[in-house]
């Protein structure tokens, strides 16, 4: 422990404070409609799903970081997910009119945000549930129910996968979420990185690392 410790946590929480206390005034709208739908809204616009599949694949890091009881990690997971947000509220619409989905996004990271600090960060994030309105949706942040994932938001259209040529990581590729083995290959083949490691060698053989990695050995 060191002060310089103690400083960077501080500025931690006021950037979750300020953030939070920005979101308020878009959380009576987007709270009445979470309160509606629960679960079952699914963000439309790009740049909403996006944040959403981050927001919900750090929560998902989190989950398993506090099931191992590595809280450090949980920490870190809390500061990723801040980071999320605060990059979305670049975006965010400027009044609860024009919100929509845009809100739900915003309420419900910070809902994830709350309880993810809750158990370090007990007393700013139990004022922060009830003056944003989550006490009289969700109860006491003590006894709210733990979000789930949503699974769904976590599905791609489109995958990036590293590009090595000879074990060696030479840039990277994006293929449809089902592409086939053949059509990865293809798309390895034919990127311009691979042509340059490649040297114009045939591969002797093509590596493919499903949702990771492509490996073209020459």
């Amino acid at each position: 422990w060191n002060d310089a410790g103690v400083e960077g946590a501080h500025r931690f929480l006021r950037r979750v404070w300020s953030h939070s206390r920005w979101a308020f005034q878009y959380t009576p709208g987007a709270l009445e409609a979470q309160s509606r739908y629960g679960n079952d809204w699914k963000p439309l616009e790009s740049v909403c799903r996006n944040a959403w599949r981050d927001i919900n694949l750090i929560f998902r890091q989190a989950n398993f970081d506090y099931e191992r009881m590595q809280y450090n990690t949980v920490i870190s997971a809390a500061m990723k997910l801040l980071n999320v947000l605060e990059e979305f509220r670049h975006t965010f619409p400027g009044s609860v009119e024009d919100a929509g989905e845009a809100g739900k996004v915003a309420t419900e990271g910070v809902r994830r945000l709350l309880q993810v600090l809750y158990p370090a960060c007990p007393h700013i994030t139990w004022i922060l549930w009830r003056d944003l309105g989550f006490a009289a949706v969700h109860g006491d942040l003590l006894d709210a129910a733990w979000p789930e994932v949503d699974e769904a938001a976590l599905q791609q259209d489109e995958i990036e996968l590293m590009l090595q040529v000879n074990g060696k990581l030479r840039g990277s590729i994006k293929v449809a979420a089902g592409a086939s083995k053949s059509v990865i290959e293809a798309t390895a083949l034919a990127n311009a990185d691979c042509l340059k490691f490649s040297e114009g060698k045939r591969p002797k053989k093509v590596i493919i690392v499903p949702g990771r990695l492509v490996n073209v050995v020459v």
